[in-house]
């Protein structure tokens, strides 16, 4: 792996736990990883299809999902969904927005949808990330 100072600036502001592999085998080459991420990153909110996803790379959706499996070890389906509810933990600390408008904010169809996903991938609801956030907000 390369030094900090030998990677391109936009891998470094990638959270550790999401970065990706850097010509992983199989994988996307570096300049569709920053392609894809990109595209992402401006477009998790609203609804994604492989197809989409893999045009982006110009390649075939059944190829895009394997190659993007390899360099973030997770499905694209995975990726935008951690994006997703990072997004929406982020709009939970301000109480004036309702959940429901938090989750279509953050591409989600309905609260509901957003609650089973949190409870699923954070074991937490939205209610207490929101309990949470306020608290820490108001200790600090």
């Amino acid at each position: 792996m390369p030094r900090d100072h030998d990677l391109p600036t936009w891998f470094l502001e990638i959270p550790a736990e999401r970065r990706p592999q850097l010509n992983a085998k199989g994988g996307l080459s570096i300049r569709a990883t920053r392609q894809i991420l990109q595209f992402l990153n401006e477009n998790f909110s609203r609804k994604l299809s492989l197809a989409d996803m893999a045009a982006v790379c110009e390649l075939s959706p059944y190829h895009f999902a394997r190659a993007f499996s390899k360099t973030f070890g997770v499905s694209p389906h995975q990726y935008v969904l951690a994006l997703r509810l990072d997004f929406a933990e982020k709009l939970l600390a301000d109480r004036r927005m309702s959940i429901t408008d938090i989750a279509d904010l953050s591409g989600f169809s309905s609260q509901s949808h957003l609650t089973t996903t949190m409870k699923k991938y954070r074991n937490v609801t939205p209610l207490q990330v929101r309990e949470r956030r306020v608290r820490s907000r108001a200790s600090g």
